[in-house]
């Protein structure tokens, strides 16, 4: 395989080919191919059932695909672990979201922090100065996220104390933490009220630039999708029905059809 060219802004860092997937009788993901660039912000559509998080779960390692291939950075991930994924730099959030109910933020922080730890087990055990000095930039950085999303005085919170507009910047803080890449979104939105959702787009598009990350974003709101995405995929039964720039899917009498209903 060749190696990635960093150079080439036109050249995927993320490439899904042709990926399948079935369970039983029914056909969830079916021929689904995506592109996404090294700082693109793209948008995947589609009614409850149109298969989008299969296709996040397929990308992420949680489901292997009956056929197609998943590329990052060139290198073919089809079929790799979760956690080998993260550690290469595809990190997720989930759109019911997973916090410890019992563990601090900043603590979760931390754990995340581990795809760049370098000290070991007896680091930790004789407390070595590698091991105070790595946890001490560990908690600078995790700060510093925090910080950026507006959430720093959640710090020493429990994850059951956190309310619910507060938790997906929490969840959002700890993938950030494990400085990917690329960033899947699985409905970040969900239960937000209306101010809550314009600052949640707000902070995706500064994520955006601050970090020169690709993001991938599920989305039920149009609103949101229309916002802040350059590029969409719309997706009904598995398969792609428009894809184009927020125009052209207004206008995609399939999507209207499948995703609104006709309306």
């Amino acid at each position: 395989m060749a190696e990635y060219d960093y150079g080439n802004v036109d050249k995927p860092i993320l490439e899904i080919n042709e990926l399948k997937k079935r369970f039983g009788g029914l056909e969830a993901v079916s021929n689904f191919s995506l592109r996404l660039k090294k700082g693109e912000l793209k948008g995947l559509i589609g009614p409850n059932g149109a298969g989008k998080t299969t296709i996040f779960n397929l990308i992420s390692g949680l489901l292997k695909p009956d056929s197609g291939q998943v590329l990052y950075k060139g290198i073919d991930v089809t079929y790799e672990t979760p956690d080998k994924k993260v550690k290469r730099g595809i990190a997720r959030t989930f759109q019911k979201i997973r916090i410890e109910e019992q563990v601090k933020v900043i603590d979760e922080m931390k754990t995340a922090f581990f795809r760049h730890m370098t000290y070991n087990f007896f680091d930790i055990l004789l407390q070595t100065k590698k091991y105070h000095r790595e946890e001490k930039k560990i908690e600078e950085e995790a700060f510093e996220i925090l910080d950026f999303l507006g959430i720093a005085s959640l710090a020493d919170r429990v994850g059951e104390d956190i309310p619910h507009g507060q938790q997906m910047k929490v969840s959002i803080a700890r993938a950030l933490a494990i400085k990917p890449e690329v960033l899947l979104l699985d409905e970040p939105t969900s239960g937000l009220n209306t101010g809550e959702t314009l600052e949640l787009m707000d902070i995706i598009s500064k994520i955006k630039e601050k970090y020169e990350m690709s993001i991938l974003l599920i989305e039920h709101d149009m609103k949101v999708i229309m916002g802040i995405c350059n590029d969409i995929i719309a997706i009904n039964e598995g398969k792609i029905i428009g894809e184009g720039k927020p125009e052209e899917i207004q206008n995609n009498e399939k999507v209207i059809e499948a995703y609104l209903g006709g309306a």
